[in-house]
């Protein structure tokens, strides 16, 4: 019976990966297929920069809001009302295409995402055995970041005008939409969790509440502005797809050699050398010729280093704050990237109208390069934190983790306990 169990459990655990997984899929393409739209659309920089930021202002607000929703309702039906949304704010895009609709629209788009990703997450953390749950969510981010550069390969056939693509969209999310409300799940465990005050968090850990700050500027601007200067360039949607799939494949080969680094050394130090990495790969973009020589492993470094900044932020934000309060910190976080992500393509199309791409990349060099000099001078006057149990863990680009889980209580130790070779 107990065998039966478990594998009922498994089946559950591996429909909701895939079903996510193809969500996933479908926001990676809709997310650079909207900034290739928007840059043929004639809105104009500003108002295109304010479309591109309501997807990312709604994806925060949903990420702080579903989870009283799940409390409420429950997973499966909070699954399907904010898939949902989604689906129907997608389908109403080729209908309203004036640029006020698309902002109210990519915002509810932003929510729904945002709500998906909280219940897959919780709802993992609901089903899955405390001995598999490691495995469980690397399977998950591995297959998000799969479904993204998926997503990326489909931008090369895409046809903008229309509303083919957009109906593409639809039916993906309308798929695992299905495959999630035809299955049964465990109700949730309600979890009351303390408040904890921002201003705490930013006398603990002030280069995490930075970093995550400045992932959300660069990350943002990145995946929003890019793929629309590369079309405006005259550059193949073919080629564009396959820079955006570079540079998300980059962001999965980082996250294990960075993971262990972020666990063995100082996270300030490993924040300051992404930084660094960062900004070096952006200045280098501008100086060597447009080509696919160098702009593709180009490309693979800057997902590399961007995608692992907020995760190595995360782990120290933890290092510095009581067990405990491990699912505020995380969501406090998560508001702060946020914030960061609604500001960058508001400030990318700022400095492209007028600097062009050049602007851009310097632009993001230069708030990477300003967390490192910060993460630097910070590490030079306060001693590190010894490393927790609760360690790195993978977070995938646009999609950074929402539902953290309480540690376990036999998991946390009297004093925080420092990482050794042996134990990495």
């Amino acid at each position: 019976m107990a065998v039966h169990s478990n594998e009922s459990m498994r089946a559950q655990i591996g429909m909701l990966i895939v079903a996510t997984s193809i969500i996933q899929l479908a926001n990676g393409f809709f997310n650079t297929f909207i900034s290739l739209r928007l840059a043929i659309g004639g809105f104009g920089a500003e108002l295109d920069g304010l479309v591109l930021s309501s997807y990312f202002a709604g994806f925060t607000l949903g990420a702080l809001r579903c989870g009283q929703i799940i409390e409420r309702i429950g997973h499966i039906r909070s699954y399907a009302a904010l898939a949902g949304l989604a689906v129907a704010a997608t389908a109403a895009m080729p209908i309203l295409t004036g640029p006020l609709s698309w902002m109210f629209l990519r915002a509810i788009v932003g929510i729904g995402a945002a709500g998906v990703f909280v219940t897959t997450e919780s709802w993992l953390n609901a089903k899955a055995q405390p001995s598999e749950r490691g495995r469980v969510f690397s399977i998950y981010m591995v297959g998000t970041f799969v479904a993204l550069a998926v997503g990326q390969l489909l931008i090369g056939g895409v046809q903008l005008e229309g509303a083919k693509s957009f109906s593409a969209i639809v039916a993906l999310l309308a798929v695992a939409l299905v495959m999630v409300s035809t299955t049964r799940a465990e109700p949730p465990v309600v979890t009351v969790t303390e408040k904890l005050p921002y201003s705490q968090l930013v006398r603990a850990a002030p280069i995490a509440v930075i970093g995550c700050v400045v992932n959300g500027l660069i990350t943002s601007a990145f995946y929003a502005l890019v793929p629309a200067w590369m079309q405006d360039e005259g550059t193949g949607r073919e080629t564009i797809a396959l820079a955006m799939l570079v540079a998300v494949i980059g962001g999965l080969a980082f996250q294990i050699p960075v993971g262990r680094l972020s666990d063995r050394f100082d996270r300030r130090i490993v924040l300051a050398v992404l930084g660094v990495g960062f900004a070096a790969a952006a200045i280098t973009v501008v100086l060597l010729p447009p080509t696919l020589r160098f702009v593709l492993p180009t490309a693979a470094l800057l997902g590399g280093f961007m995608s692992t900044l907020y995760p190595v932020c995360v782990a120290y934000a933890h290092d510095r704050m009581p067990a405990d309060r491990v699912v505020a910190v995380s969501g406090q976080l998560i508001l702060i990237s946020g914030l960061g992500s609604v500001a960058g393509p508001l400030i990318g199309t700022t400095v492209m109208a007028r600097f062009s791409i050049n602007g851009l990349f310097y632009f993001m060099a230069s708030a990477a390069a300003l967390l490192s000099i910060l993460a630097v001078g910070w590490s030079l006057i306060t001693s590190a934190p010894r490393h927790l149990r609760r360690t790195f863990s993978i977070l995938a680009p646009q999609a950074a983790s929402l539902a953290h889980d309480q540690l376990d209580p036999a998991d946390i130790p009297s004093e925080p306990i420092e990482v050794t070779s042996e134990e990495s």
